[in-house]
């Protein structure tokens, strides 16, 4: 069944987070902003590991990966949104609605199968520290980002063909500041059983499988350093995976957090304004919980930013000169 069965739906209207007309002018200049220091932070993050030859490790490359997904997440959603307040209109065309779905969902599970990789990281330098570099060579951890971003897009793909088959009636207006999936399938006006049944066990393989691989990592972690008979060592074996356990619980919580307002409240504006949280506040924290928990991570932006102020002297020098 086509998407222009019933009618011919060419729009859809994304209502955002507020419909006052005094608030628009903050939410542009807050989103505006979070945007910038996302991308930027990310981007440091991402130039600090590349330029550092001992941040070149499994750990930090999964960092410079996960980061650059952070980065395509808000940049899937914020712009858009931006747009729309700027221009005063709420519009998306329905194409541009059917790649939020595509894009969001992509980024948002490769976000997800990054953080069990780098619980699997953290359980292998903790729990088999002799053979670390033998068991994460170049060539596993190659292939774990390459098989995430492929589960992760065919995942993608299934939930946006899904979504393809559904028919829209002359309700458009979309209750979030992004085409997010559920609420393109509450949208439809056809039989979406067959979306919910995709939907709930995409959730249970590709999410609760991630989640129970970083619980597994964790447990083994966690045996692992009790049984480390002293603090120091204790302290330096759990420092190594402090920043990770950070971003995995902002995270899940986030999403957690979403569902259970979505559930209590039923209310799409509270869901809106919940997933805020894990789309864009959650991707541009990643980049200080790493950067201010991990002094190689500190070393190398200090590192680089002295180097660009070398670079910007010279720079200075040369234009001055005869």
């Amino acid at each position: 069944m086509g998407p222009g069965n019933d009618t011919q739906i060419s729009e859809f209207f994304l209502l955002g987070l507020s419909n006052e007309p005094e608030l628009q002018t903050l939410i542009f200049g807050l989103f505006f902003s979070i945007y910038l220091i996302t991308v930027l932070g990310n981007l440091l993050i991402i130039l600090a590991v590349s330029s550092a030859s001992h941040l070149h490790t499994p750990m930090y490359f999964f960092l410079s990966v996960l980061s650059f997904v952070d980065i395509c997440v808000t940049s899937t959603i914020i712009p858009k949104m931006l747009v729309n307040i700027q221009t005063q209109t709420k519009v998306i065309t329905y194409t541009g609605c059917i790649s939020q779905v595509c894009f969001s969902t992509l980024f948002a599970g490769w976000d997800n199968f990054l953080l069990a990789v780098m619980a699997y990281d953290r359980f292998v330098a903790i729990c088999h520290p002799l053979h670390y570099m033998v068991i994460m060579n170049l060539q596993l951890c190659g292939l774990l980002v390459l098989v995430s971003w492929i589960m992760s897009v065919l995942n993608s793909l299934l939930q946006s063909l899904m979504v393809l088959r559904l028919s829209f009636c002359t309700h458009s207006e979309i209750p979030h500041f992004f085409c997010e999936l559920n609420q393109m399938i509450q949208l439809a006006c056809s039989d979406t059983f067959l979306n919910d049944i995709v939907i709930y066990f995409s959730t249970v393989l590709l999410a609760g499988g991630p989640l129970a691989g970083i619980l597994y990592s964790y447990s083994k972690i966690i045996s692992s350093i009790r049984r480390i008979p002293s603090a120091q060592g204790k302290y330096k074996a759990f420092s190594t995976c402090a920043s990770h356990l950070s971003v995995v619980s902002l995270f899940y919580c986030t999403v957690l957090g979403v569902y259970l307002i979505s559930a209590a409240t039923q209310s799409s504006h509270s869901s809106a304004k919940a997933s805020v949280m894990y789309t864009v506040v959650t991707p541009m924290l990643n980049p200080f919980i790493y950067s201010l928990r991990n002094r190689d991570i500190k070393e190398a932006l200090r590192r680089l930013s002295g180097t660009a102020g070398i670079k910007g002297a010279v720079v200075l020098l040369v234009k001055k000169g005869p």
